[in-house]
């Protein structure tokens, strides 16, 4: 007889190499034949919901880290909360207009001069659709589920109409209003930008201080004292109305080289260095309330510059004196009104002064910067010329610096329901919770927002003007709007006349004659995606308003979360999300910003097709993405050698319960023995750990944890044990079955805590194990808590054993060095107790020499017997010794019985009993 021919090896067609690259895309196709998406709705119809609604990426370029980490957390969220009890619907989305694909579209040679404006639109919008497809793939490839069929789309007629309703709601409540003010303006884009538009990068700008003579010190300072300022901007000088000084500041005339010149008193010691005043002495001292209305003259123009109070003022910095041009500037805009000083900004679209500012007509505002330096160290009022280096603001689309311009702009006031959205704000749970403070600070401080825009590509502003001007938004022309929106696009109000774009037979006090014409600015992209919540969530009859998780990266507390607070506020007077789930920024592996000059740059794209999708998944749920995280060659070896040691856990558990029949096979849990028992405790507190983890958005934890189990308490401890179990023992024999009964457990419940992190390699698991009818693992359930019966003391005490195994685990280490053994099953483990140890071992139940993976085992009462070569840990000390006996052909454990039974002199007693009673 070959014993080899009585061994229970382990039998499952699940290989050990992955080849992700390979099957996943098998599993997508199987999974969209079979439409595993509406599967999942149907499974779940009827169950309570939970919308993670899609913050749109936007539709230009391939897929890079950031858009993978961002889709898979909202993939893993989904999945849970699908097999979680919930119907969880996940509609993706894309934000479709502005700037970028005009600019893409003029890169690939588009003449967009020599074309109509709806002509150069439809451009735009093959454009769109060609890279939505482009990514859609992607995010599939990926293993994202979701409706891919029916996005949503911020270009689509019927998101178009509905965020006509959303502006016409706004403008209702007399939220909407057009003014002239100081705007970012972007020169290179030739339009206005929002807060959220604008990133800060260094800028090298002259730095100058002029002195301003007083026309008038009203009897407060005398009339030839000179008011100093700085600025790092001298172009705009030449739209200098005033200059603020702080009402709570000190000032001091201070004299030198027979001038005097005005400054806050707390700056007068550095100024004196800065612009060598080195005799210069304080001659008076005036509190800034005081100089409120002196008049002081422009430098080079004919005109008045009148001193005014402002708490902006300080002394921080410079003179303590700011010079004010409303035209160019928020805070002097804003305190300007306040003294109806004139709001002048001599600057055209493309960043060229006009001919409001002679001397300076046809002269790119940069260019500026050197004439009207020049020209005031003429007029000899410029007191010094320095460069310094500054965080300056700059277009996030361009990288080129912005201006302050007024222009007439159409807005949306924050100020109006600024209280209604700080409330909202208040009333959301936050994810980090400094989330919480950064939209509140933002809401807080931010200015009315710019939503028009003088580009092509976007949504255009509803609004008519009549004979004398005035603006026409109404609910008739609102409506009217929307409903040719939904029915033709936006394109029509550029291929239309305004006489054709309102109701038949409109009329309006505005127009007497019937003349009527429209706008021609489109709205902010921000106000697009912003309106998502109405267009989306309200419009489609498997979502719901408000949602349950906005999650999106952390750059979107200033764009898609703030935008989309303010319109939903606006229209319902509530968030437009119950909680909000932000995550950082994909570096390199030195913490750096990936970039194409810097070469460091890893696409998910290249990652899926070495490694495959899942690995990408797993290192998603692996890092603390809620801060920056990073990813390199070597972080994803790390975690592909993860995958592997789960994968292979998994394979060794398939492998053995392939002779197992969950229906008659299970045992009991009150029938296990005590360490399987002790292994189902701790897999029970594993589902306890990771459903809160999956709740609280802590994947990394699952990772860990899961992670951990299969290494430490399975492969290191249970599985390896266990060989000498389901391999030798007889088929049906109790600590077989019970072991099996573990492992049945173990894999059903590791595959579906894994389900939404490795959707390809769990569905491999799934049709792989047998017993289990659901025809996939995502139209499963999480797994529950269970209550066991567990008696007293069981986990408590099993834990101090595996201590006490990690002291054996040392010591045959040790004995293996000295060449004493090689494989640990020619040892014997003999443990010398105390009282505290000696009680231990009296209480577990269990083949201890099975446990430590060793032939022989004794426990001696007593520490001070221990030989001084035995490993000392508390309460015990190890000593290893060469087993006694011969190898059993079978088990190859090293027993004295061997040849006691005659018909197998080969075997030990135990071998030989399984054998006759099953084999022969």
């Amino acid at each position: 007889m070959d014993y080899k021919d009585t061994l229970l090896m382990p039998k499952t067609a699940f290989p050990m190499r992955g080849n992700l690259p390979n099957k996943e895309p098998l599993w997508q196709e199987k999974w969209e034949k079979e439409n595993l998406y509406q599967k999942v709705q149907e499974k779940n119809a009827g169950r309570p919901t939970y919308i993670l609604h899609d913050g749109p990426p936007y539709a230009n370029g391939e897929l890079h880290m950031g858009h993978a980490m961002n889709k898979t957390i909202k993939d893993i969220i989904v999945r849970y909360k699908s097999m979680a009890g919930f119907r969880s619907p996940y509609v993706p989305g894309w934000d479709t207009h502005g700037l970028p694909i005009e600019q893409a579209l003029t890169k690939k040679g588009v003449k967009r001069k020599e074309m109509s404006v709806a002509e150069f639109r439809k451009l735009c919008e093959e454009y769109a659709y060609k890279q939505i497809d482009l990514q859609r793939t992607g995010f599939k490839r990926l293993g994202v589920n979701g409706d891919w069929e029916n996005p949503y789309i911020t270009l689509k007629p019927e998101y178009e109409a509905e965020q006509i309703k959303v502006f016409g709601k706004m403008a209702k409540k007399g939220y909407i209003y057009k003014g002239k003010k100081p705007v970012y303006w972007s020169p290179s884009s030739e339009s206005a930008l929002a807060e959220a538009e604008i990133e800060y990068h260094d800028k090298k700008s002259a730095s100058i201080y002029v002195a301003f003579d007083v026309k008038d010190g009203k009897g407060v300072i005398d009339n030839d004292t000179k008011i100093v300022i700085w600025t790092t901007t001298p172009w705009t000088i030449p739209s200098n109305m005033a200059i603020t000084v702080n009402p709570n500041l000190d000032y001091a005339v201070v004299e030198t080289s027979g001038q005097k010149y005005l400054v806050a008193a707390a700056l007068v010691d550095s100024l004196k260095e800065t612009l060598g005043w080195e005799d210069g002495k304080v001659i008076q001292t005036v509190r800034g309330s005081d100089l409120d209305r002196v008049v002081a003259k422009h430098p080079f123009y004919d005109r008045d510059s009148l001193v005014i109070n402002g708490e902006h003022a300080t002394a921080d910095a410079g003179t303590g004196a700011v010079h004010t041009a409303p035209g160019h500037g928020e805070d002097d805009f804003i305190v300007g009104q306040k003294y109806g000083l004139e709001v002048l900004a001599p600057i055209d679209e493309k960043g060229v002064f006009t001919d409001e500012a002679p001397g300076f007509e046809g002269l790119f505002y940069d260019e500026a910067n050197k004439v009207a330096t020049e020209k005031l160290k003429e007029v000899g009022a410029l007191l010094k010329l320095d460069f310094i280096t500054h965080s300056y603001p700059h277009d996030w689309r361009t990288k080129k610096p912005v201006i302050f311009r007024a222009t007439p702009q159409w807005f949306a006031s924050i100020n109006k329901f600024r209280g209604e959205l700080m409330e909202a704000v208040q009333k959301v749970n936050w994810t980090p919770s400094w989330g919480e403070t950064r939209l509140y600070n933002m809401v807080r401080d931010r200015g009315d927002w710019v939503i028009s825009r003088q580009r092509a590509w976007g949504v255009p502003l509803p609004i008519f003007y009549g004979e004398n001007g005035d603006a026409i938004i109404t609910d008739e022309t609102i409506q009217h709007i929307s409903d040719l929106f939904r029915e033709h696009g936006s394109n029509i109000w550029f291929e239309k006349e305004a006489k054709d774009l309102l109701p038949e037979g409109f009329t309006h006090p505005s127009s007497p004659n019937g003349k009527f014409t429209k706008e021609h600015d489109i709205m902010d992209v921000w106000f697009d995606s912003g309106s998502s919540h109405q267009a989306v969530l309200e419009a489609r009859p498997e979502l719901s308003r408000p949602a349950d998780l906005y999650m999106e990266g952390s750059d979107q507390y200033r764009g898609w979360f703030n935008s989309s607070l303010t319109t939903a506020v606006a229209m319902t007077g509530e968030a437009p999300y119950r909680n909000v789930l932000s995550h950082g920024f994909a570096l390199d592996g030195e913490g750096r910003k990936m970039s194409k000059s810097l070469g460091n740059t890893i696409l998910p794209g290249k990652v899926i097709n070495q490694l495959g999708a899942d690995i990408v998944r797993l290192w998603v749920a692996s890092v603390d993405y809620q801060a920056d995280v990073r990813i390199s060659d070597d972080i994803l070896k790390q975690v592909s050698e993860v995958y592997r040691k789960i994968r292979n856990t998994m394979r060794f558990l398939l492998g053995n319960v392939s002779d197992f029949d969950p229906e008659k096979d299970q045992v009991a849990f009150e029938e296990l023995r005590e360490v399987d028992q002790y292994v189902l405790v701790k897999l029970n507190h594993l589902v306890n750990t990771v459903l809160t983890s999956y709740e609280k958005f802590e994947f990394s934890t699952i990772y860990h944890q899961i992670n951990n189990f299969c290494t430490v308490l399975l492969s290191q401890f249970y599985m390896d044990f266990a060989k000498d179990v389901v391999y030798i023992e007889a088929a049906d024999s109790l600590s077989r079955r019970s072991m099996q009964t573990v492992f049945y457990e173990s894999v059903v419940v590791l595959t579906k805590l894994l389900a939404p992190i490795l959707p390809h390699t769990t569905e491999e698991i799934w049709a792989n194990l047998k017993g289990e009818e659901t025809p996939s693992i995502h139209l499963e359930d999480m797994p529950e808590v269970h209550v066991l019966k567990v008696k007293v003391g069981l986990e408590e005490k099993w834990d101090e054993f595996m201590k006490v195994r990690d002291g054996v685990q040392k010591a045959l280490e040790e004995a293996r060095n000295d060449k004493m053994i090689g494989k640990s099953m020619l040892a014997k483990v003999t443990l010398y107790v105390d009282e505290t140890g000696k009680s231990l071992f009296d209480s577990l139940e269990g083949d201890f020499a099975q446990l430590f993976i060793v032939s022989d085992f004794e426990l001696v009462e007593g520490l001070e017997n221990a030989p001084e070569t035995a490993l000392e840990i508390p309460h015990v000390a190890v000593q290893i010794s060469v087993a006694d006996g011969e190898v059993c052909e079978r088990c190859r454990v090293v027993k004295k019985d061997v040849g006691s039974d005659e018909h197998h002199p080969t075997l030990c007693g135990r071998c030989a009993e399984i054998v006759t009673k099953n084999y022969e």
